[in-house]
């Protein structure tokens, strides 16, 4: 089996800055319905302080939330095989509309195991739509490695935007009212819904008629067609997730980097509180940190996309997975609000670097009539790196904080390394 070609910007390629000016509307479309969506997607964020309110423990709000995280690892992968089955805007219809319904429904739940079901159901259907709404920016631009990443650039921008204002909309809610703050969240939903159902359209599905659609292109030009890897033998063919996973050799070494990746920047909300308390800073300093990352996001992670979108992925995935680590593994060397910005600077540089690129790489590897499924294991796998990091990172904390931070420094060597391509022995 060969591995994946190199894949960064040719001669021919566009400015940054210009391929941002020529992005077809399907991808200003997916972006209004993700800053909608965002704004009004409050039931991850406040459903623990619900169920406290109510009276339950901190270990049963640990149980919805578990329930929630194993929903999002399968919603991922139906949504992926829904959006090559179905198509891209019928899926994101599909995962609106019956999340909408089922946070409406929160509220008036009762017993905690109807509560936990429900919120493991509303795990499910709010991820369906993440391969699809990655599927559409990718059907939408040529095969080119810059207009990928405008593309996903201005997508991630909507959707940080959205968050920041969301966590604002969503504490005022809630010191209103619950039932109030879900009611929103389940409007949002709904009008994420109606913005793609009658603004979006499906581009031509490859292979099934004159001008294969965008995604062709972007399949043949990086090399990633059927029969790359030994998936698919014929032209056109579809094949399963477990194929894939047995096959696709580049894309096991890039799902296990996205674990790690994740795995090593979600201690951003674990170790980095828990150092936080340890040397004598509050809440609020923390909260101040915090900000500061979303405050270097907001501002810099687009014009950052375009400074490195003229190198090759692989090599700008590797060095920012490596600065993330590095960066957070300094936090246990701190001990003052000075020394712990410096670290957040550091870490949200390499955080800023990988999280636009990572997905359009990936687009980069999918043979056209799979990019729905390909988008949903990296969904998958980013779920379980970030579902799975704060329960280890934890219990390693609780070991010793200095084995968490070699931990994180460790895997973040590995992530970098899974981002380059294998040292290889023979011809190809």
């Amino acid at each position: 089996m060969s591995s994946a070609p190199p894949t960064g910007p040719g001669l021919d390629e566009p400015r940054f800055r210009d391929a941002l000016r020529g992005l077809p509307g399907r991808v200003w479309v997916i972006s209004l319905g993700i800053l909608v969506n965002q704004v009004g997607n409050f039931l991850p964020v406040f459903i623990v302080l619900y169920l406290t309110e109510r009276g339950h423990s901190a270990g049963a709000a640990g149980l919805v939330l578990g329930a929630s995280g194993v929903g999002k690892v399968l919603g991922n992968a139906v949504g992926g095989h829904l959006a090559d089955r179905i198509g891209r805007r019928w899926t994101i219809v599909l995962s609106a509309v019956t999340t909408a319904g089922l946070t409406a429904s929160v509220p008036s739940l009762g017993p905690l195991p109807v509560i936990a079901a429900a919120v493991g159901l509303i795990g499910v259907t709010s991820q369906i739509y993440r391969p699809a709404a990655a599927a559409v920016l990718l059907d939408s631009v040529a095969a080119s490695h810059r207009q990928r990443l405008a593309a996903f650039g201005v997508f991630r921008f909507a959707m940080n935007v959205g968050a920041a204002l969301g966590g604002v909309i969503g504490g005022v809610l809630a010191g209103t009212s619950y039932a109030g703050l879900f009611l929103v969240n389940a409007a949002a939903c709904l009008l994420f819904g109606v913005v793609v159902g009658v603004l979006l359209r499906d581009a031509p599905r490859p292979g099934t008629g004159s001008g294969a659609g965008v995604g062709a292109e972007s399949g043949s030009e990086s090399g990633a067609g059927p029969g790359k890897d030994g998936v698919g033998a014929q032209e056109g063919e579809e094949v399963g997730y477990r194929r894939l996973l047995l096959t696709d050799r580049v894309l096991v070494r890039f799902l296990l980097m996205t674990v790690f990746a994740e795995f090593v920047y979600i201690q951003s909300t674990v170790g980095l509180p828990l150092h936080v308390s340890s040397v004598g800073l509050s809440e609020r300093d923390f909260g101040l940190l915090i900000g500061l990352n979303g405050l270097l996001v907001l501002a810099l992670e687009l014009p950052i996309t375009g400074a490195v979108a003229r190198y090759r992925a692989e090599h700008v995935l590797a060095i920012g997975n490596l600065i993330t680590g590095v960066g957070l593994a300094l936090t246990g060397f701190t001990d003052s609000m000075g020394l712990l910005v410096v670290t957040v600077l550091v870490w949200t540089f390499g955080e800023m670097m990988t999280s636009s690129i990572s997905q359009a790489y990936l687009g980069s590897l999918a043979p056209p009539r799979m990019v729905g499924r390909y988008q949903g294991l990296h969904g998958v796998a980013y779920t379980i790196g970030t579902g799975a990091g704060p329960l280890i990172g934890g219990a390693v904390y609780a070991v010793g904080p200095w084995v968490l931070w070699v931990l994180i420094g460790v895997t973040g060597l590995l992530s970098a390394r899974l981002s380059l391509p294998p040292r290889r022995t023979g011809g190809r």
